[in-house]
């Protein structure tokens, strides 16, 4: 009869123990469909220096998908155009940005994940596999639905921030 009891007793400490373990595993999967609709909207970054800015416009395209433009001004006068296109790949959960300049037809591939409901990282499409081989990254970090932080880093290293605010 002891032996019964001691053996119930570490079966049922066991699955305790287990069922505690599998719980702290458990994550939630963030769902990127929709974070990224916090995207859409007329945006002004401003940088340090005052003399020049950026307007993106993000509208939806699709399910799911982004359609934008950024034109980048400095004194007032344009420096540079660019457009985009933004689609969810569900294979790796993560978005796949393509990039064009008005002045230079070469398209720029980036993958994009939100990390937290407030927090997304962007890094070269190239790296999308490993991201931690990524020589640069930008962290996009939603301080309020109307402003948020990117901050770009250069082989580990912080290399500029802006501040993105919606323009109404």
């Amino acid at each position: 009869m002891k032996t019964f009891c001691f053996t119930t007793m570490i079966a049922v400490f066991l699955l305790i123990c287990l069922n505690g373990v599998q719980s702290q595993t458990t994550q939630t999967q963030l769902n990127q469909v929709e974070l990224m609709k916090q995207m859409i909207g007329t945006w002004k970054g401003e940088f340090t220096n005052k003399d020049s800015f950026i307007i993106a416009e993000i509208k939806p395209f699709g399910n799911g998908g982004v359609e934008g433009n950024q034109i980048w001004f400095f004194k007032d006068k344009i420096l540079f155009e660019q457009k985009f296109v933004s689609g969810y790949d569900k294979k790796s959960d993560k978005y796949i940005i393509a990039t064009i300049n008005k002045d230079n037809p070469e398209i720029l591939l980036m993958g994009f994940w939100f990390t937290s409901k407030n927090i997304y990282e962007r890094i070269p499409f190239e790296n999308i596999s490993n991201p931690e081989q990524a020589t640069t990254q930008a962290i996009y970090e939603f301080k309020s639905p109307d402003m948020f932080m990117a901050t770009f880093t250069e082989k580990n290293k912080p290399d500029r921030t802006y501040t993105w605010v919606r323009v109404k």
